[in-house]
């Protein structure tokens, strides 16, 4: 808890700056069918936790036995283990920063996606506000809602999305480094995500806004052009624009779709970084956008049609893992692809930032296509950007020889003109200030900055999608209501017996600023992209150890006597507005007074 309280004082003198922020032509590309297969993973058990190990499946897709995984890497041993298969990849369109800005006029209700998230608003995605009722994603979604730990449920997500390829390979040997194309041969594998018809229900039902919502682009002798009216995006106006050859592009469809709200929101804490998405529908014979890259880690997921996908390796070093957008470049700016492809349901695309890629339909069949961006500015560039001014900070306040003062005489030995000299002088000025930079490390506040960007992750985050278990033992579930004139089952108390646990693992963060401690959090969280300001609760000095536990011991409960506080007084205070604000669920429902 010191720790907390340190790093409260150093923010105080400065918070981090924050950043919003076919086969392969070149023959390199193998494959070979990979048989699914069991994945066992071991999770390190905590004193604080005593967390159980857990075994995670690997879930093969329908025709598993024609699955296949490819990737752009050079040699069959960086492919997948035992010999299993090589890599290859395809992309989508610019993704970048996909969670929106401003509300459509109605995103729906937490409510709508009870337990595994068959219940979208409005009846959008799927017949009568239900997904297929035997398709992998409702299956996939079936099982989460049986899994207690938010943390296993986004590895396991995860691991469906990439099935038959193990998630451990993947980070391992291609995440940021190669483009990826899993092969399912499995057309339902999305089934219920997202689909055209649910984009015509909301063209038709929401407040959708050309240039906010959606974008009418295409891709003409080399040239991009964006068509977007002014004003709401009805459907007429819309679907003349896909008519005329204009690839449509949804943004931020989380904010429709509560299905794709449920799949985001799961896969943000696998990876620790803003989730968001973009669906692009384009239009048979015709390209949507030019050939860029992005700035985001891509996963493209081809929901209906067929695309040719071309993805290029970035063309400088400058370019890899790139932290800005490209502009639109022409054919001639390209080599070779070191993948090309058609793209069909079911299919993966996953690339890195930096890597180019373009994509086109072909004649007699229109493409639909969701693409999963994350991993923007989350780099240790991007940390240390916020590190180092705080560490010249503190290193002046703390350390006479950072105040020193220059030599009167280094403009004559130092700068650009003087960079050939030969001045002794020079040299040992160099010295010196090898010596101050290797002294920063010392005072580099990283815990502080590592929990600034913590907060400003939990800004940035899709609030969460409860299970049946944790809306029935939270205080979502409390059955109280107004009833014949009066409200009904009001009095649920908690009491030093009660065991209690945080209703998901990544939902909260306590941070130390101005001397004071703050509990940031998810649940008000706006579907849209920063709709809301941060929401957060003080913490008393008093309570901030009970408030570490609790944050630690997830998912294993703890029960609330047993909490590290001064009194009875101050266990039941914390435990009772931490319930209250939806942040704690109980191990039994809680009994009425």
């Amino acid at each position: 808890m010191d720790g907390l309280r340190g790093t409260a004082g150093l923010l105080r003198r400065g918070r981090p700056r924050r950043r919003r922020q076919p086969q392969s032509l070149s023959g390199s590309v193998l494959a070979l069918p990979l048989r699914p297969r069991k994945i066992r993973r071991q999770l390190r058990r905590s004193a604080a936790s005593r967390m159980a190990a857990l075994r995670v499946r690997t879930l093969p897709s329908e025709d598993s036995e024609d699955s296949r995984v490819e990737s752009t890497a050079g040699h069959l041993g960086d492919a997948l283990p035992d010999g299993g298969a090589a890599a290859q990849s395809e992309e989508a369109s610019s993704a970048a920063r996909s969670r929106g800005t401003t509300p459509p006029a109605r995103v729906g209700d937490p409510s709508a996606l009870r337990g595994t998230g068959s219940q979208p608003v409005d009846g959008v995605n799927g017949v009568d506000g239900e997904l297929p009722w035997d398709s992998p994603l409702q299956r996939i979604l079936a099982e989460l809602n049986h899994i207690p730990s938010s943390r296993r449920r986004a590895a396991r997500l995860f691991e469906w999305l990439l099935a038959p390829m193990p998630p451990e390979h993947f980070y391992r040997r291609l995440w940021e480094r190669e483009a990826v194309l899993v092969r399912r041969q499995d057309r339902t594998y999305y089934q219920g995500l997202f689909s055209t018809a649910d984009l015509d229900s909301i063209l038709r039902h929401e407040e959708v806004q050309f240039g906010q919502h959606l974008d009418a682009a295409r891709y003409v002798h080399g040239r991009r052009e964006t068509l977007n009216p002014p004003g709401r995006a009805l459907p007429a106006a819309a679907w003349s624009l896909y008519q005329a050859g204009c690839s449509l592009r949804l943004l931020c469809p989380q904010a429709f779709s509560a299905t794709v709200w449920h799949f985001l929101a799961v896969l943000q804490e696998q990876f620790g970084s803003m989730a968001g998405s973009n669906v692009y529908l384009t239009p048979p014979n015709s390209q949507g956008f030019a050939p860029h890259y992005d700035d985001i880690e891509a996963f493209v997921l081809q929901l209906e049609g067929k695309k040719l996908w071309r993805v290029y390796r970035p063309r400088v070093p400058s370019e890899e893992l790139a932290l800005t957008p490209s502009p639109n470049f022409s054919q001639d700016d390209l080599g070779e692809p070191v993948l090309q492809t058609v793209l069909e349901p079911g299919d993966l695309l996953y690339f890195p930032r930096g890597f180019i890629h373009q994509a086109e339909c072909q004649e007699g069949v229109h493409s639909l296509h969701l693409t999963l961006s994350t991993y923007q500015r989350n780099t240790w560039g991007d940390f240390l950007e916020a590190v180092l001014p705080l560490a010249v900070q503190a290193a002046m306040e703390e350390n006479v020889e950072f105040r020193r003062g220059l030599p009167r005489d280094f403009m004559d030995y130092m700068g650009a003109q003087h960079s050939d000299s030969k001045d002794p002088r020079r040299a040992a000025f160099m010295e010196k200030v090898r010596v101050l930079v290797s002294r920063l490390g010392h005072f580099a506040p990283v815990d502080a900055v590592a929990d600034q960007r913590a907060k400003d992750f939990i800004h940035d985050s899709l609030p969460p999608v409860l299970t049946d278990r944790e809306r029935a033992l939270s205080v979502h579930g409390l059955q109280v209501r107004w009833e014949a004139g009066a409200p009904v089952n009001v009095g649920a108390q908690l009491t030093t017996e009660t065991e209690v646990h945080m209703l998901q693992d990544g939902i909260a963060r306590l941070v130390g600023e101005g001397g004071h401690l703050f509990l940031y959090y998810t649940v008000e969280n706006s579907r849209v992209y920063h709709l809301e300001e941060p929401k957060c609760l003080e913490i008393y000095p008093q309570q901030a150890d009970a408030m570490e536990l609790l944050l630690r011991s997830y998912p294993e409960f703890v029960r609330v006597g047993d909490l590290p506080c001064d009194s009875v007084e101050d266990q039941l205070s914390l435990a009772t507005m931490l319930y209250d604000k939806g942040l704690l669920l109980t191990k039994m429902p809680l009994a009425l007074t």
